[in-house]
């Protein structure tokens, strides 16, 4: 207590009661946040000890700030810090409730160029929100009401109690965490570990510190950081499979991105219904060729995650979008590389060319024609969600897509089909689930609209003779139900939803129509990165000269490990969820070491793909034959 008058610090002061009840508030509120709103995955006593402590050292950090200010605002200070901590802390438990993970600041980024969004954020947001507030309420009315008398005498001297109390306490608070997960900082992908450990707020001074670390990396990066990279990706390279090498060549391709599609949806009945007859018939008759085991790899980035993988078989960051950050890098993208096969590139998109800056990593990519909102008819029936309805927009890009000189390579991205899944009327007389949850229920209607309309483009691109000219890609971008909708779920699925089921959950449909080649079913473990190998080598582009970490799935010699985002992984014989390993046929909880050899992998790849992303690697590789894309030569103009 001596020392603590040196710095002015005593209990009896109201300067500092009124700091301890801000801090200790804070404190408690985010513990309770921590344990109603987020699926943190606390596996021991320990992992619940700092749980209950890491929001200690931020609060004393950032709330001891307020005691270097002007004396006579000191309260109101405070309390505004309070204030914007606690709107932080509610943005990632909004933000949480539909996309399981926590805001970045390359995220934030995201935000700024994205609108567009209101209809869903506030759909997750509810009146008992204002809990999250209610300390910030009882610190302004404890101040208005002057229940504490804040003297006016300088605090400066007292903020070196709190500040180097924070850093003490966040060391122990790290150290324990290094003693349960070793080499936290440095080998984890997961955000919910470093929140577990460290909490909200220092996971954000974590995330600031590794985007500035990224934009010095490309600022550092050579063309010897190239060695190591390439000689690991041509060792595991998969010769393309010669019964399928080719045998597209010449034709045109149409992606088609199946918005919040998951593959538990295809073959399901509702009251006796199918929810996609359409799609299943493609599956059943062998029009396409269908994998049952294929997932999606996105992060924060999701859709925008999934376009990046199907351009370019490298993985998306670890933290916010390639689109809205890596935009200005240097990629070897698919439409690129067909260009010297004189491939013409177009997207086809029901939004406007600035959502998920489209616009500019279009032009990275070297995609000739963006046709964005100006080309469609934006009236209000035709609009939900983030864009235009799936049927009237295929219909009205047919013209479009006509006007294409052939070969084209092209992309639709469907919009319909997106949280919160709700139906404008006459839409669809398909019936909504009875769940007793809305957006689960919705999901089903939403996703029968979808096959609707892809039926229809289907029979349109027959009429107009395309069909038996195009290699169809069909592809689920992202999951569509939460883990916060896991207990309707569980009535969907029948099974309770536990971490491994939802890894199993994050399947989606990925369909690949060849004209002249029967399709059927092809059961291999395979991810969004393996899309663009397959693609190009059906067309008979040999992809071993470019830097790709997917592999051509119909390859004999195409091992069958689909990486996660966030590390984790599944294979046939095993998954990896939170670090706890599980055999994939049965669900059993095994020993780690049974994980260890794809987990090594795993790290491996990821670490891989961002090194090339985050240096901007491929400004310095040039295979051969292929023409460097100069952005400046693309511009998305609708001149009509």
């Amino acid at each position: 207590m001596e020392r603590l008058k040196k710095f002015g610090v005593s209990l009896h002061d109201k300067n500092v009661q009124f700091f301890l009840i801000a801090v200790i508030l804070f404190w408690f509120k985010t513990y309770i946040t921590y344990r109603i709103e987020f699926n943190l995955g606390i596996d021991n006593e320990l992992q619940q000890f700092l749980l209950f402590i890491n929001p200690i050292s931020s609060a004393l950090f950032f709330l001891g700030l307020s005691f270097l200010s002007k004396k006579k605002r000191w309260g109101a200070i405070l309390v505004g810090i309070e204030f914007v901590m606690s709107f932080w802390l509610y943005a990632n438990v909004v933000y949480y409730r539909f996309f399981n993970d926590f805001i970045t600041l390359p995220v934030l980024s995201q935000l700024t160029v994205n609108g567009g969004q209101t209809e869903s954020a506030l759909s997750l947001m509810s009146p008992f929100d204002v809990f999250y507030f209610t300390d910030t309420i009882i610190l302004l009315l404890l101040l208005v009401s002057k229940r504490f008398s804040l003297n006016a005498r300088s605090n400066r001297k007292i903020a070196f109690v709190p500040l180097t109390l924070a850093v003490a306490i966040f060391m122990f608070n790290l150290s324990l965490a290094e003693a349960d997960r070793p080499e936290l900082l440095t080998r984890s992908f997961d955000r919910n570990y470093l929140v577990k450990y460290l909490g909200i707020n220092n996971f954000s001074i974590y995330d600031g510190i590794q985007s500035t670390r990224s934009s010095m990396q490309r600022t550092l990066a050579s063309s010897d950081d190239l060695t190591e990279i390439e000689n690991t990706i041509k060792a595991n390279f998969a010769k393309p499979n010669p019964d399928y090498f080719g045998k597209a060549k010449g034709m045109n391709v149409i992606y088609v991105s199946l918005e919040s599609l998951q593959s538990f949806i295809i073959d399901y009945k509702l009251d006796g219904q199918e929810v996609t007859p359409f799609l299943n018939s493609l599956a059943r008759t062998g029009e396409a060729f269908y994998f049952d085991n294929f997932f999606h790899q996105t992060g924060q980035g999701k859709t925008s995650d999934a376009e990046f993988m199907m351009e370019n078989s490298l993985y998306p960051l670890s933290q916010g979008s390639v689109f809205i950050n890596k935009a200005q890098n240097t990629y070897q993208s698919g439409p690129a590389i067909l260009k010297s096969r004189d491939y013409t590139s177009a997207t086809f998109h029901g939004n406007y060319k600035t959502f998920w800056n489209r616009n500019e990593v279009y032009r990275a990519f070297g995609i000739d024609h963006f046709f964005d909102a100006t080309y469609y008819n934006m009236s209000n029936e035709n609009v939900k969600n983030y864009g235009m309805k799936d049927e009237p927009f295929l219909k009205e890009s047919m013209p479009l897509l006509e006007s294409l000189p052939q070969p084209f390579y092209s992309k639709f991205i469907l919009l319909s089909n997106h949280f919160p899944f709700a139906m404008d009327e006459g839409d669809t007389d398909f019936p909504a689930g009875d769940f007793g949850d809305k957006v689960v229920n919705q999901y089903f209607q939403s996703a029968h609209y979808m096959d609707q309309a892809l039926e229809q483009f289907f029979n349109d691109l027959k009429a107009d003779g395309l069909y038996d000219n195009s290699v169809i890609v069909m592809y689920g971008d992202h999951y569509g139900i939460s883990e916060n909708h896991n207990d309707a779920m569980a009535q969907v699925t029948g099974e309770e939803i536990t971490p491994f089921k939802n890894a199993q959950l994050q399947r989606v449909p990925l369909f690949i129509h060849v004209p002249g080649m029967q399709g059927k079913t092809i059961h291999k473990y395979s991810g969004q990165v393996d899309v663009m190998p397959t693609v190009l080598h059906l067309l008979g582009v040999n992809t071993n000269d470019y830097l790709q970490i997917g592999n051509d799935i119909f390859s004999s010699e195409y091992k069958e490990l689909v990486p996660f985002r966030n590390g984790d992984f599944v294979t046939p014989e095993v998954t990896q969820v939170n670090g706890n390993c599980y055999s994939t046929d049965t669900g059993e909880e095994l020993d780690v070491q049974a994980c260890e050899s794809p987990d090594q992998i795993t790290k491996e790849k990821l670490e891989i793909s961002d090194r090339i992303v985050t240096k901007d690697l491929l400004r310095f590789y040039k295979p051969e034959g292929f023409v460097p894309i100069n952005p400046d030569d693309y511009q998305y103009n609708n001149a009509r």
